[in-house]
């Protein structure tokens, strides 16, 4: 009789989340926590920030905890304009409940315009901040689509991010 091979476990977990919104004049643009001054800002039931909700997903996806649509249904009005350094601070109480620690996170913006780099030192705070880890432990990169597709014709920004969580002891 062949022996029963034992699932392999670890502690850390892997997540990834991915997020676009539309662009539009008169919306507030925030990425990251951080309100910056631009002629447009993304649309969405919330602050739109799609750097924060990619890192949401990621951290959610890392966990088998759902994704953003079931914990923040944009058929709320609960939901309607809030923050989106709320919701990383709600999954990191779901993340905490079910025992992981956010270890790091490394995000990628796709935006033509305005220039990131700029910006990215406080949203690096203000995201570490609000998932209770430090600034250190949260990489923000900006990047441009080289003029295609929505994000390069300055029609949408994209977010995506990866977060490695671990399980306490």
């Amino acid at each position: 009789m062949p022996l029963k091979k034992q699932p392999r476990t670890t502690s850390l977990r892997i997540g990834t989340g991915d997020d676009i919104h539309r662009l539009a004049r008169g919306r507030r643009f925030v990425l990251g926590g951080v309100e910056i001054s631009f002629e447009k800002g993304p649309v969405g039931h919330s602050d739109g920030d799609a750097l924060a909700h990619a890192i949401c997903d990621a951290l959610l996806g890392a966990a088998a905890l759902g994704d953003m649509g079931q914990h923040f249904p944009d058929s709320s009005p609960r939901w309607r304009n809030a923050s989106s350094l709320g919701f990383l601070r709600h999954v990191r109480k779901l993340l905490d409940t079910a025992g992981y620690t956010v270890l790091n996170i490394d995000a990628t913006v796709g935006l033509e315009r305005p220039k990131l780099a700029p910006h990215v030192p406080r949203m690096r705070k203000k995201l570490a901040a609000a998932l209770g880890i430090e600034p250190r432990q949260v990489s923000v990169k900006a990047k441009t689509a080289e003029g295609l597709g929505p994000v390069g014709l300055g029609q949408a920004i994209r977010a995506g991010a990866i977060a490695l969580i671990e399980l306490r002891a």
